[in-house]
């Protein structure tokens, strides 16, 4: 596609304006939450969004997967979901013979809303899905899209009735964004475009090919032994009672972050700095995409919670 990576680096910062100031027609004020989304789907990972209702987390998912020209599919979790609701089932043809029915989870992007919402083993299943990025139903295997994300809500507020994901399962995605209510003058040109009858077409800024393409390039990119040193000390440092523990892990927190946090840092930095322009990423980069990587990789003790430190409290100390 390109002569060389270097050649590739340009195309892709051109590339990812051109995302950029399209997602932006559509959603408004929110460009920390788009980088995140973007670098977790070039990166070949996937996001949990968290946010009150009404923050456009649907309307966000839905513009990418427009501007990026892939097929996308939306799963409302609820208490009666089953893993057959989103994996497919069999049923029985006309012709006497079973034949599988594709579920929703057969499709490039996946927006898994409310994710809390539904039992554990519908979790689960999707779960396995985000990992293996393929399924076995009925003794047969069937391989997902590709490229293959799951972006999943979470409501802060609403607990009651939920099925909080654990720990384990968390891991799994590489992300987790945290939404915020938008500033008072994006709030206003949001209400101003949305209460009017304004029709925007959106560009296909990327085919399939090229972001399969983009998420090579992002992992050949080269990395110094020290950025690759700090990323994964800083995942260490999390640990409290270890060789590398930081004071404040060792006293606030109760787990820390795995080696799938180390192995995020380095991925996310090196897509950090892609989009930056640079050819390697540097400590900055890894810092940049920290907070998203680590927040719900720790786990806070009984006096974190006791002094009202905040998670990202001790990821900020963990950075110094």
């Amino acid at each position: 596609m390109y002569k060389t990576d270097v050649e590739a680096v340009d195309a892709f910062v051109v590339k990812y304006k051109e995302l950029n100031a399209e997602i932006g027609k559509i959603i408004i004020g929110q460009d920390e939450v788009v980088k995140d989304v973007l670098i977790s789907i070039f990166s070949r990972g996937h996001c949990l969004l968290i946010g009150v209702p009404g923050l456009a987390k649907t309307l966000l998912v839905n513009t990418i997967s427009d501007v990026l020209g892939l097929s996308y599919n939306r799963i409302q979790f609820t208490p009666d979901l089953m893993p057959s609701d989103i994996i497919g089932s069999e049923i029985l043809g006309e012709d006497r013979h079973f034949k599988f029915i594709k579920g929703p989870l057969f499709a490039n992007i996946i927006l898994a809303d409310e994710i809390n919402r539904t039992p554990p083993k519908t979790q689960a299943a999707l779960l396995e899905a985000m990992q293996e990025r393929s399924i076995t139903t009925g003794g047969k295997h069937y391989e997902l899209g590709n490229p293959f994300f799951v972006l999943a809500t979470q409501n802060p507020i609403e607990q009651e009735g939920t099925y909080p994901l654990p720990e384990a399962q968390l891991d799994r995605f590489m992300f987790n964004v945290w939404l915020d209510y938008p500033a008072y003058q994006d709030e206003l040109l949001v209400v101003k475009n949305t209460t009017a009858d304004l029709k925007v077409d959106l560009k296909k800024i990327l085919t399939a090919e090229e972001i399969i393409y983009f998420q090579n390039l992002v992992r050949r990119i080269p990395i110094a032994d020290n950025v690759l040193e700090y990323a994964v000390k800083l995942a260490s440092k999390s640990r409290p009672n270890t060789k590398l523990a930081a004071d404040i892990s060792n006293n606030y927190l109760s787990w820390g972050a795995g080696p799938r946090a180390s192995q995020y840092l380095v991925i996310g930095a090196k897509c950090h700095s892609l989009i930056k322009g640079k050819y390697s990423p540097d400590i900055e980069d890894v810092k940049a995409i920290a907070a998203a990587i680590l927040r719900h990789r720790i786990v806070r003790n009984y006096k974190a919670e006791a002094e009202g430190v905040s998670v990202d409290k001790i990821i900020e100390e963990l950075l110094k």
